[in-house]
């Protein structure tokens, strides 16, 4: 059973942490998923690594109704139900159900009627040996709740996901936050696209409070990263957390690892410019991790020149570094993908994933839009709406070989490509959306007002 919202980000995931898994998705009910010919292994394995999926279960039987069911189960293979029916084992049969609360009563009265099933060991509601669970479905619509279920499973559960991991890592409770952290739940989907796994060295060039690093180094990972920010790489200036003037002398990406206990897979990071070259030639990371800013909420720019300066920033209020920093200048979003993209191709080892968020203005959405690279497959491509004419694509990308000369050219041969177009559109249109609903909201006020009247 899994979490139902980003159902496309979902299915990636689980695609990325078993490779066979596609060909074995035989039927997808929300919230119900059913798989075919994975081995318990397979799906253990899962499992300890998903925030998404909430339980697996081995399927015995399922109908429309509890005769189905019945029919169902009784022809489940007997050999593969009595190593579980066994009378030196102990049992209990736990009742779930989806948009629907059950009386305790009523889940007593549909657990006795599963008598006709061979149970032959003892129950026990505290420390079971097999846990059998009895899933019920009655739709995703709360105000139109059936008397019955859509659909009924009955099977035995296997595990749980790791759903934990969603409020023991909140970013409400983190030490060091800023105003665009990751949320924790996405940051380890994150983590999942990209296969992050232990001893992989990750790295995030635009790296911010470092919530991407955490959830990767909760997979064993070592993490970096780089951000143009001197302020958010050094822990300094105003705090972003309510009723909180000033970051405390502790705030820092290192203390976050320290809070969750993987301090010694903190590497470092750097205040550095995404746009300008730091690392030696050749290939370094196996992952490359990261949220781009957009123009919303954090500024996209890079560092430039005094000749440069008609197209220069100021740095911010509060910024308290050092006086010789250069001078800020937009980085508009299509050079921030293609650097990105290039960035990747020239640094990922060969199998290593590039995983990132890539805004876009639905109206005008494409597939065709999404930046391309000769050296890079797109393997999965995922929306998460932002608003009625906004949203990201959750990007992740493979790199399938190692850069040549030619390649700088190659998808320009394409008759479908169409470069991605950024620029400072995303941030102008964002806000026009909202001043347009804003409007619309005023005229209908004064409507309704020159109404009264």
């Amino acid at each position: 059973t899994a979490q139902r919202p980003h159902l496309s980000v979902r299915v990636s995931m689980i695609e990325s942490l078993n490779e066979e898994i596609e060909k074995k998705l035989s039927s997808l009910s929300s919230p119900f998923w059913r798989l075919n010919g994975l081995s318990e292994e397979d799906v253990n394995s899962i499992m300890a690594r998903t925030v998404c999926a909430k339980s697996a279960f081995e399927l015995w039987g399922h109908g429309r109704t509890h005769i189905e069911l019945r029919t169902s189960l009784l022809k489940y293979p007997t050999e593969n139900m009595s190593p579980f029916l066994q009378k030196d084992s102990t049992y209990k049969i736990n009742v779930y159900t989806f948009n629907k609360t059950l009386e305790f009563e009523d889940r007593i009265k549909k657990i006795d009627a599963m008598e006709y099933l061979s149970f032959e060991g003892r129950v026990n509601l505290r420390n079971p040996k097999h846990i059998f669970c009895l899933l019920e479905d009655y739709g995703t619509d709360p105000n139109d709740i059936p008397d019955e279920p859509l659909y009924i499973y009955f099977g035995r559960w296997i595990a749980d996901g790791q759903r934990e991991l969603i409020r023991s890592h909140s970013v409400k409770n983190r030490h060091f936050i800023g105003n665009t952290s990751m949320d924790a739940g996405l940051s380890f989907i994150m983590a999942n696209h990209a296969r992050v796994k232990a001893y992989d060295l990750v790295y995030d060039p635009f790296v911010g409070t470092g919530s991407l690093l955490v959830a990767c180094s909760h997979f064993g990972a070592y993490v970096c990263g780089t951000d143009i920010d001197y302020n958010t790489i050094h822990g300094i200036g105003k705090a972003s957390r309510k009723n909180q003037k000033w970051r405390g002398p502790d705030e820092n990406i290192r203390a976050n690892l320290r809070q969750y206990g993987s301090e010694k897979l903190y590497v470092d990071v750097l205040v550095s410019d995404a746009s300008k070259p730091i690392w030696r030639d050749g290939v370094l990371f196996d992952a490359i991790i990261t949220d781009p800013p957009y123009g919303i909420r954090e500024s996209t720019r890079r560092t430039g020149s005094q000749k440069d300066s008609v197209n220069s920033v100021k740095p911010s209020e509060d910024y308290v570094g050092d006086s010789h920093v250069p001078v800020s200048m937009a980085y508009h979003l299509s050079d921030i993908f293609t650097d990105l993209l290039n960035f990747s191709a020239h640094h990922l080892v060969i199998g290593g994933r590039l995983v990132y968020w890539l805004p876009i203005y639905r109206p005008e959405y494409c597939e065709e839009m999404v930046p391309l690279n000769a050296c890079l497959r797109l393997v999965s491509n995922c929306e998460q709406t932002l608003s009625s004419h906004t949203s990201r694509r959750l990007i992740t990308m493979e790199k399938i070989k190692e850069p040549e000369e030619t390649d700088a050219l190659a998808h320009l041969s394409d008759p479908h490509f169409s470069p991605y177009q950024g620029h400072n559109a995303f941030r102008e249109k964002y806000f026009s959306g909202i001043s347009k609903r804003t409007l619309t909201g005023k005229e209908e006020t004064n409507k309704m007002a020159t109404n009264e009247h």
